[in-house]
């Protein structure tokens, strides 16, 4: 076996400067054969210059020594001109060191010992020389000696070179070779060498694998400067501190950097939400141009980013006529996702009862339109609507309802008869699992902040019944779909009770909202609309101004129709109940939704007391006048709206001059004896609320004590309410019927 490369480089100085001193003239040949097998072996220039060097250094140094001595002279002399070539060999010595062969893929094939290519043979050098031992320069530490490099493989494809092995050591001794000992030998970044954990492996073998030469699409993205989706997914969004950490991209659909497609997947972990916001920074986009699709695996959610709104061109209303009535799962078409498949909103859950909405949209956000959209499928499919519309005449569908509340006052009444039905079915149906025989029954509350804020005159009495209505009705086939132009706290009467419940019993769509009044985060945070600022819906797409301005004005008779196209009336987001929030349109109302309802008679509620009296109900508070003690029967409430005393009740006097009915209230009413206790009158009502919120029975104490009242006013009450089987009694322990 001749000597290696390495070697070869490593000791041709020293024979340079031994051979002239007994071959004369004749080491001229020498040198030139040693440079001559150095090119051979293609030395890199820094080295095959220093070799060149030194072979002229020793070769004159030696002629000159071999005439000293045949011509007699002193062999002091002679030996002294071998200093200097002793001198270049130690130069080039050190030259060498600093000027390490380059790993390149080899050229040359097979032909060096052992079936190993120079290229094989120059690592598997290395790492003797650096790390393991035993070739060791002197004066150089090995990282780890014994750790040799078992089953080596060189893998060379393309602009990518790269060698694998296991570092193996003997039995009783661990592994401490790291992945910065490695790179600093063969020169190549920490993040090209790929060591496996040693807690997967035996202390004494640990996999290593080192990539030389990476593809310069890899160099580009550790340089900083990514340019495909996959690049930038993988920097800035994938990342720790990412919108999506933990996740990959794939490209589905690839027509330029503004539009792609896309699948994130995280592997066997769930995605969960995502913050569109954080999203949409991270990829240097602007919000609307992101979609997100959620999948069936919680691993994996849709992405796609557009250059033209995919929804810009809408859905006629008059195209999806046969989808506005309900399906047998209770949903109605809403709209259009931002893939193409039909948006659908629940307004039942057949078997169960209705379903609530929350719809958030500012002035021109399209949320009049989606009201009247939801009029009309309410009336095709023969559920009765009870409307409540505060401001006068904003609703053009209200004439398909069976009750309009059009006007501040009328709205309000429209919310008591709301609440008197649900106490009616309440009554009428003592099991929630009642067969519906009685219509399902939609109360539409628009503009609810002029309800429900602390500046309206009805915000305690409207508060409480919105609260009442989102936690009791389902059960009895009523849905409250609630409209507000923000979704901030104050336009729902700052009650967490009213949003929470709109969003557990139905869904939520988000529209258009001014600026810095859309923010679904901090204090307005919704479950899966995380990083949603509605203000950054656009009013118009982009590019649209200046089509818009370039129409032709002029004359009277212009018809400037304005197109779907032009605002983006409609376009937001839907939320339903254990999903993420996704990007839709609402239907483009190119036809009156009222002229598609064929003229028939909107459906109507069923005769019941609640609605034979309905006019008296609308008109009859069901607070007192500090806003509190919600009337909580119906037979209270028919005893109020008559002005005279329940038949089942006895009138308590307060010394307040305030008359006590069945748990309500009718200020001037003349005063009886058995007076309550002052702030105890309605106590019948807040039972009943207590009961029902708690999930678990109490004994008549316990009541009292939350009540802050005593014993014996309650345990009379409680036998009262037994009777009329509002609640019942097992071993001392109350609870709600």
């Amino acid at each position: 076996m001749g000597p290696t490369r390495a070697q070869f480089i490593q000791y041709a100085p020293a024979a340079l400067a031994v051979v002239p001193l007994v071959a004369g003239p004749w080491s001229a040949l020498a040198a030139a054969a040693a440079g001559a097998g150095a090119w051979a072996v293609n030395v890199s220039a820094p080295v095959l210059r220093s070799l060149i060097g030194c072979g002229f250094t020793a070769t004159g140094c030696g002629i000159a020594a071999n005439e000293v001595l045949a011509a007699g002279g002193n062999s002091l002399i002679a030996l002294g001109l071998a200093v200097p070539a002793g001198a270049a060999a130690l130069a080039h010595h050190r030259n060498i060191n600093g000027h390490t062969p380059a790993l390149v893929p080899a050229t040359t094939g097979e032909g060096m010992a052992g079936g190993l290519t120079s290229q094989e043979q120059l690592i598997t050098a290395w790492w003797k020389e650096f790390i393991s031992g035993p070739t060791q320069t002197e004066g150089r530490v090995l990282i780890q000696a014994g750790a040799t490099l078992e089953h080596f493989a060189l893998e060379i494809d393309g602009d990518h070179v790269a060698f694998s092995g296991i570092i193996t050591l003997p039995q009783g001794q661990q592994v401490k070779v790291r992945a910065a000992d490695i790179a600093s030998v063969y020169r190549v970044p920490v993040s090209q060498v790929d060591l496996g954990d040693p807690r997967d492996y035996a202390p004494n073998a640990l996999p290593v694998t080192v990539h030389l030469k990476v593809p310069a699409e890899q160099l580009q993205l550790a340089a900083g400067t990514p340019t495909t989706p996959e690049e930038l997914w993988a920097a800035y969004v994938g990342v720790p501190e990412g919108a999506m950490p933990g996740t990959t991209l794939t490209v589905t659909r690839y027509d330029g950097p503004l539009d792609w497609e896309g699948i994130a997947t995280r592997d066997r972990r769930a995605i969960g939400t995502v913050n569109l916001q954080d999203l949409a920074g991270n990829l240097d986009l602007e919000t609307i141009q992101i979609a997100l699709a959620p999948g069936d695996k919680p691993s994996q959610m849709g992405i796609r980013v557009m250059r033209e709104h995919a929804l810009m061109h809408g859905t006629m209303l008059s195209s999806v006529v046969g989808e506005l009535s309900m399906d047998s799962r209770g949903y109605v078409r809403a709209g259009t996702y931002v893939d193409g498949c039909p948006a659908l909103l629940p307004l039942a859950q057949p078997g169960s009862g209705a379903r609530h909405l929350y719809l958030v949209g500012g002035s021109r956000s399209g949320k009049s339109g989606l009201l009247e959209q939801i009029l009309l499928s309410a009336h095709r499919s023969g559920i009765a609507v009870i409307l409540a519309s505060p401001q006068a005449g904003t609703i053009a569908g209200a004439s398909l309802s069976a009750y309009l509340g059009d006007g501040l006052d009328e709205a309000m009444g429209a919310l008591r008869l709301a609440y008197a039905m649900m106490l009616d079915r309440e009554a009428r149906y003592r099991s929630p699992a009642f067969p519906f025989t009685d219509p399902l029954v939609l109360v539409v509350i628009d503009e609810a902040h002029m309800l429900l804020s602390a500046s309206s005159p009805y915000h305690l009495e409207a508060k409480a019944i919105v609260e009442q209505l989102t936690r009791r009705s389902l059960k009895r086939g009523i849905g409250v779909v609630l409209a507000t132009q923000t979704p901030l706290a104050e336009d729902l009467g700052n009650s967490t009770v009213i949003r929470s419940q709109l969003l557990i019993g139905g869904g939520a769509v988000f529209l258009r909202c001014a600026k810095g009044q859309g923010s679904l985060v901090g204090a307005n945070a919704v479950e899966g609309a995380e990083g949603i600022d509605l203000s950054m819906i656009p009013s118009q797409w982009p590019g649209q101004y200046a089509k818009v301005s370039n129409r032709d004005m002029s004359g009277l008779a212009t018809e400037a129709a304005a197109a779907p196209e032009d605002g983006t009336f409609g376009l937001g987001y839907l939320l339903t109940p254990g999903s993420q929030a996704v990007q839709f349109r609402s239907l483009h109302l190119d036809v009156a939704p009222v002229s598609l309802a064929g003229g028939q008679p909107p459906a109507g509620i069923e005769d019941c007391d609640a609605w034979r009296e309905r006019d008296t109900i609308a008109q009859t508070p069901m607070v007192d006048k500090r806003g509190k003690n919600l009337i909580g029967s119906l037979a209270d409430l028919l005893a109020a709206a008559e002005g005279a005393p329940s038949s089942q009740e006895t009138p308590h006097h307060n010394p307040g001059g305030l008359q006590v009915i069945a748990g309500s209230s009718r200020p001037g009413a003349p005063g009886v004896a058995a007076g309550a206790p002052d702030g105890q009158e309605l106590i019948k009502p807040r039972i009943l609320e207590l009961l029902r919120e708690q999930s678990f029975p109490m004994t008549a104490e316990t009541i009292a004590r939350k009540l802050g009242t005593s014993a014996k006013n309650i345990k009379p009450r409680l036998s009262e309410l037994k009777k009329r089987d509002e609640v019942t009694n097992e071993n001392g322990l109350w609870r709600a019927a």
